[in-house]
């Protein structure tokens, strides 16, 4: 396999997912998050449906992400996907006020008890960091053929420049379960909140100011 530097990117390789897309996002996500011990947790991990019902509450969040225009950027290799990254704009699209129609088309894919743990992951992160003024990263992915080879980094800087398009954000939170999105954050000077429990897994709420994100913006 060819390795890909992000360095040598080229024009139209990052862009904004369109609805085409969203089938490869949500097998793509499933790919990175099947083994979250967060979501084997509210999914129920023990249960045979298991992943049907996780891909199921993927289809369901990109769906929701792609009617309330939320930002989702990818990163192509020719046409094939091969990273991704959500985030959900400030205000209430995020947290216990989520629309209607995601609630109950979550309620017939994942069920009463997995919703309910959603949404109270929702709450305790805006109880933590206080209000909703803020973008919150809810997903990112890069494909296992394409790890540790920079991916990552260049999402994250995706995300970071959202920003520039919502200048009432405060800056971007994010929760993390999984060990090398934790090291990933911190690596981009994600500042730690607090230790958040959701169920039976404990997870850390990291968050970027944006000034901070101006002043290294600044700097470079």
């Amino acid at each position: 396999m060819t390795t890909i530097n992000p360095a040598q990117l080229q024009e139209g390789q990052l862009t904004y997912l369109v609805a085409e897309d969203l089938k490869m996002a949500a097998s793509l996500l499933f790919q990175a998050y099947q083994d979250d011990a967060l979501l084997k947790d509210i999914f129920q991990a023990d249960k045979a449906d298991y992943e049907q019902r996780l891909r199921a509450a993927i289809r369901e969040e990109l769906a929701a992400f792609w009617e309330a225009k939320q930002p989702m950027l990818g990163v192509f290799d020719g046409e094939s996907l091969i990273g991704v990254v959500c985030l959900t704009q400030p205000g209430k699209s995020f947290g216990p006020g989520k629309y209607w129609h995601w609630r109950l088309k979550m309620l017939l894919t994942a069920g009463y008890v997995s919703t309910m743990q959603l949404l109270e992951k929702e709450r305790l992160i805006q109880e933590a960091v206080h209000g909703d003024d803020y973008h919150m990263l809810a997903f990112i992915a890069v494909s296992p053929r394409y790890q540790q080879q920079g991916w990552g980094d260049l999402l994250v800087r995706a995300a970071h420049a959202a920003l520039d398009e919502e200048p009432q954000s405060r800056g971007i939170a994010v929760y993390v379960t999984q060990p090398e999105h934790l090291k990933l954050f911190e690596q981009h000077g994600y500042q730690h909140v607090q230790t958040l429990k959701v169920g039976q897994v404990s997870g850390e709420l990291l968050f970027q100011p944006r000034q901070q994100l101006v002043e290294v913006s600044h700097a470079v």
